[in-house]
């Protein structure tokens, strides 16, 4: 059966962000059976929703699990929740809708160079992604460094209770030190 780890960045991030490179040559390296597949996400909730469904509906019967950080760790949860799926999510964002409300008006993303506004729809489409509670949380690992400067990880640590979860002192919204992980992610998720 094909393996494919499905990869989501952030908000703002790229398929050149610094953990998907990693996680990429490592695969590479040590686990080329496995597919990494890292979408360009679009700049609307509902249209980054339609992106990880198609990656599904593109590799129907194949072993599919997924990483995700930040916003991407949002939209992770969520396909763990659809599609049964094992995940791991770094840094989490438990409640984007919130934390997305400073930046209201005219964006441009940094890397796609498009143009989108945050409005009350936005903030809706990203609300309805929205997950209560994870039926299977043994499917879950969660990273977490405590000075996270974006994100308040205690939101997580109080989300993702039944999960597993490695919280680190230190470190910040990138997670650093991922490359550690890299070979229990795998375990993990495979």
């Amino acid at each position: 059966m094909q393996k494919i780890l499905l990869s989501l960045h952030g908000y703002h991030s790229s398929p050149g962000s610094l953990k998907a490179r990693q996680m990429y040559s490592y695969l590479a390296e040590y686990f080329p059976e496995i597919s990494f597949v890292c979408p360009q996400l679009p700049c609307l909730p509902m249209r980054m929703w339609e992106s990880i469904e198609s990656v599904f509906e593109q590799y129907k019967g194949a072993e599919i699990a997924v990483m995700g950080s930040s916003l991407g760790g949002y939209l992770a949860e969520k396909a763990s929740e659809q599609y049964g799926v094992k995940v791991v999510l770094i840094n989490p964002a438990v409640f984007p809708y919130r934390l997305l409300q400073q930046y209201a008006g005219m964006q441009t993303h940094p890397y796609t160079q498009q143009s989108y506004q945050i409005d009350e729809n936005y903030l809706l489409q990203l609300k309805k992604l929205a997950i209560k509670e994870l039926s299977e949380p043994q499917k879950c690992w969660v990273l977490l460094q405590k000075n996270d400067e974006v994100l308040n990880y205690r939101e997580a640590l109080d989300k993702f209770q039944g999960c597993k979860i490695t919280c680190e002192e230190g470190g910040d919204h990138s997670f650093v030190g991922f490359e550690r992980f890299l070979p229990d992610i795998i375990k993990f998720l495979f």
